[in-house]
């Protein structure tokens, strides 16, 4: 069975691996439409690079870089503006481009939160995409860029409170804080253990991560056991774009089952 076209929408490189990696990977494995846009990196850096091998293995298509600069990370896109400083109409006149173009069924993007950690760029990142989803759906907005299409879902990865208490001070370092959200928020929990192993190869594909011992570098120093721990399950709040409510899926999109 083909599955709903995907697209996914993450602040860094190595976001798309870590939350959504095997959500993206079952998807393109069915034959679905599955693409990726990186609001941060510019191409011709290494992470670029990087991310190409990990949408390789993913099956996720070729980078779709905005190229706006890593908020912590001036290098990231020389000369470019810091993502959280740029006018918030462009990059959400150029998601829109890819909405467009894609047509996807349903998104994928960070919560309000920006995930476990609350990077600003992932937060942006939420508001970017919210901002653009519904702009996609209105042929007056950007008219420039192609036919509206209103995707029928939003997907927003995210942690439930009960995950993050036995999963945060893995996922996050000590002494920073961790954001999740209430378990019955969580409209879609999905087992990715048969895609588990493409989704732990997209995420050490980040080799400057993994060296720098970010958060992929932790990873690749644990046990198979302790990977599958953190990388098996993926956790979204879903909105059904037909009636914007949270958690809930609407009998006629059973069928856009993540």
């Amino acid at each position: 069975m083909v599955l709903p076209s995907l697209l996914a929408v993450f602040a860094h490189p190595d976001d798309e691996s870590l939350s959504a990696g095997g959500v993206l990977a079952r998807h393109a494995a069915s034959g679905a439409r599955t693409a990726v846009v990186t609001a941060t990196w510019a191409e011709g850096t290494r992470r670029a690079a990087e991310l190409a091998e990990a949408l390789r293995v993913l099956g996720a298509g070729p980078p779709r870089l905005l190229g706006y600069a890593d908020g912590r990370v001036p290098e990231s896109a020389p000369g470019a503006l810091r993502f959280c400083d740029a006018p918030l109409d462009e990059p959400v006149r150029r998601l829109v481009a890819h909405i467009r173009e894609i047509r996807p069924d349903i998104m994928v993007t960070h919560d309000a939160y920006g995930g476990l950690p609350g990077h600003p760029d992932h937060v942006h990142t939420h508001r970017v995409t919210v901002l653009a989803v519904e702009a996609a759906g209105l042929d007056r907005m950007y008219p420039e860029t192609g036919a509206a299409w209103r995707p029928r879902s939003l997907l927003l990865a995210t942690h439930p409170e009960s995950a993050a208490r036995a999963l945060g001070s893995v996922l996050v370092r000590e002494g920073r804080p961790t954001f999740s959200v209430p378990d019955a928020w969580v409209g879609e929990t999905v087992d990715v253990r048969p895609w588990l192993d493409r989704k732990i190869e997209a995420v050490l594909a980040h080799r400057s991560e993994v060296e720098r011992g970010a958060l992929p570098g932790r990873i690749a120093a644990l046990p198979r056991a302790g990977r599958e721990r953190l990388l098996a399950t993926e956790w979204f709040i879903r909105h059904d774009l037909s009636s914007g409510s949270p958690a809930s899926v609407s009998p006629a999109l059973r069928d856009l089952t993540v």
